[in-house]
């Protein structure tokens, strides 16, 4: 196949929860969802804001941080707030019991929220969406093999695809790549995010500006919309939108 899987990298999973058995039960899960994943990574539990705040170093390793907001002296919030001033890029997944803080998760970038009780498939759910926003997870990018050899073009800078005769046209935000195969072959390997419009044109929504009866603009370009692909396109974007 023209296509292969991403490398893996060493993530770094933080847990910080003051009680024992949430904490424990958290990581357990996490770990097992990790191996299966076969993703390398090294975790670390603290059952205060505190002591994770001291451990912190700028951590070159891709960093999820599981955080607790009611904590004494030094509750998740706060913490959030000085994980982000020295690792931008890093996951911050807030752990709560009550669903008013969900949004004050906003001001500090924070990925998602988990309530407890925990449920195994909302933990999941999010740690996947975790491995995506560190491009850690399979779906990072498409391998493409040309004659001078493979490359990677990850996701996020592809606007859209359209086939041709054999071909496939990969428009990225820099350049043009093509390579011999199929439309419907290359959407297997595609994450939610991509979305057929038309027989030969599949669209990143990240990038969709507007849609229009029969056509969608992608910045500069407009790409032709078939009738059949016009209502699942619509509860695409309406759904990207709200996440």
């Amino acid at each position: 196949s023209n296509l292969r899987k991403a490398h893996k990298d060493m993530l770094e999973l933080i847990i910080c929860d003051d009680e024992t058995v949430f904490r424990k039960d958290l990581r357990k899960t996490l770990e097992t969802e990790l191996d299966l994943s076969g993703i390398s990574y090294k975790s670390k539990e603290f059952c205060c804001a505190e002591d994770m705040i001291k451990d912190l170093c700028a951590s070159k390793d891709r960093q999820i941080f599981f955080l607790d907001i009611e904590m004494d002296k030094l509750n998740g919030m706060d913490a959030a707030r000085l994980i982000r001033a020295q690792n931008p890029s890093a996951v911050i997944i807030f752990v709560t019991s009550y669903t008013d803080f969900v949004f004050q998760g906003y001001e500090v970038k924070a990925l998602n929220y988990i309530l407890k009780p925990y449920k195994k498939e909302k933990i999941l759910e999010v740690l996947h969406s975790a491995l995506k926003e560190l491009e850690l997870s399979d779906d990072t990018g498409l391998y493409v093999e040309q004659r001078t050899g493979g490359i990677r073009l990850p996701f996020r800078t592809i606007r859209y695809l359209f086939s041709e005769k054999h071909s496939v046209h990969v428009v990225t935000n820099t350049d043009t790549v093509t390579f011999y195969g199929k439309l419907n072959e290359v959407e297997t390997h595609l994450p939610n995010c991509f979305v057929r419009i038309h027989n030969r044109y599949l669209i990143n929504l990240r990038y969709l500006k507007a849609i229009e009866k029969t056509y969608a603009i992608l910045g500069q370009d407009v790409l032709p919309v078939s009738r059949s692909c016009r209502q699942e396109l619509s509860v695409a974007y309406a759904r990207y939108l709200l996440n």
